[in-house]
């Protein structure tokens, strides 16, 4: 009889876990990247009355209970953080504590500090690639994502050029619609801009134009030649093989090096150029020269890309997330700040890209809600206090029937 105390004892304990269980996934019910907790019971050895043969069986209670966390997925939820990353598949990202320590967390609400350090919202950094001489080396060991912060982007001089257009098979030579002008703004190496002007002049050859290239208004051309085309309209000469045409702008008022750009005619083979019965018209001019830029923002694209996005228009991947995978993360062990580190029961985390070897993706400007089911709590809630109520009333019951014993002697 008296084992009842014990058993009704340990139900007890064994139901205010469950209660303390409950308790903390209700408080955070807000928080994102937080996973559900469940409690999971067992029954402690019996032991066997009478004649051992198993004919009658007492339990001694209920044991500890036994914690799992529930590493289900999220619902992704966009918000106006623009570094705000969220996780749709399995992965963590990794970050390093104060302590140096690595943990592995879902919680995107990043952020950068004064230093330019990527950070979660509690100040862990972020792991992953950063952007070193112009490129990020994803085969390069992981380390503290940094971000340009308040920089000025320097100016790039222009190499290539390239000018997409026709030329009017019908144009007459000699006459105004025998002559198509264009022009574009290219960089020198102090970023000031220069207007290349490129004039394209109909040859009384059949299928043949004159060209010239000029630089700031000069009367000088640049670079001149011959563009002659087949009776399909296709580029013929240059030919795709032969070296591409050399624009070169000397002597600059501004002190910058001279510039020396390729003006690229084929594009993987296929002609930039060409000549069908049409209005001459360009279709796209680029070059890949840039002035002096001020850094405007910094934001999280898809796929865990850190992008700095600078006055002049361009955008430069500065960084990319790192993404760990476990393969029982339920073994993992939760040591606050949203954070996960690894016990002995857990595999070797492997760290790779996002979407990549079974991680999932990272979405930009959305973070993953808590997995927290409040209806399923409280349901929860209910079922555990009646336990601990039920298990009271063993107590009490066992106390009176105590009570009557003792008073036999009486």
């Amino acid at each position: 009889m008296f084992t009842s105390f014990s058993t009704a004892l340990s139900a007890l304990s064994a139901q205010s876990t469950g209660i303390d269980v409950v308790g903390n996934n209700l408080a955070n019910l807000n928080t994102p990247g937080f996973k559900t907790s469940v409690v999971s019971f067992h029954d402690l050895v019996t032991q066997s009355l009478g004649a051992g043969l198993g004919e009658t069986q007492v339990g001694f209670g209920v044991g500890r209970p036994i914690t799992l966390r529930q590493f289900s997925q999220g619902a992704i939820q966009t918000s106006s953080g623009p570094l705000d990353a969220a996780i749709q598949g399995d992965g963590f990202f990794v970050a390093k504590d104060a302590a140096g320590t690595t943990v592995y967390t879902r919680g995107g609400n990043l952020q950068v500090d004064k230093g330019g350090n990527l950070m979660t919202a509690t100040g862990d950094k972020l792991q992953g690639w950063t952007n070193i001489d112009g490129a990020v080396d994803l085969n390069a060991p992981i380390g503290d994502i940094v971000v340009p912060v308040g920089t000025l982007k320097d100016p790039a001089a222009t190499k290539t050029v390239s000018v997409d257009l026709n030329l009017d098979a019908s144009a007459a030579s000699g006459l105004a619609d025998g002559t198509f002008s264009t022009s574009m703004e290219v960089y020198d190496s102090l970023g000031n801009s220069h207007i290349l002007s490129f004039t394209f002049t109909k040859s009384a050859t059949a299928n043949e134009w004159d060209y010239s290239v000029n630089g700031d208004g000069g009367a000088t051309a640049l670079a001149t030649g011959k563009l002659t085309f087949d009776a399909s309209g296709k580029l013929k000469s240059p030919a795709s093989t032969d070296p591409s045409p050399q624009i070169k702008l000397t002597s600059l008022a501004d002190g910058a090096a001279d510039l020396t750009m390729d003006w690229n005619l084929f594009d993987t083979g296929v002609a930039r150029i060409t000549q069908y019965t049409a209005k001459s018209a360009p279709s796209a001019l680029a070059q890949d020269g840039s002035p002096a830029a001020n850094l405007i923002r910094v934001g999280l694209a898809d796929g865990g890309k850190i992008v700095a996005q600078y006055s002049s228009g361009q955008q430069t991947v500065v960084g990319q997330l790192a993404m760990a995978l476990v393969r029982n993360p339920e073994s993992l062990i939760a040591v606050g700040n949203s954070n996960y580190a690894l016990s002995a029961r857990s595999a070797l985390p492997a760290i790779g890209l996002p979407n990549t070897g079974g991680r999932g993706s990272v979405l930009g400007g959305a973070v993953e809600a808590s997995t927290v089911d409040i209806a399923r709590e409280f349901t929860n809630l209910i079922v555990l206090q009646r336990g601990y109520q039920a298990n009271a009333r063993v107590v009490t019951a066992v106390d009176e029937i105590s009570q009557e014993t003792i008073n036999l002697k009486r």
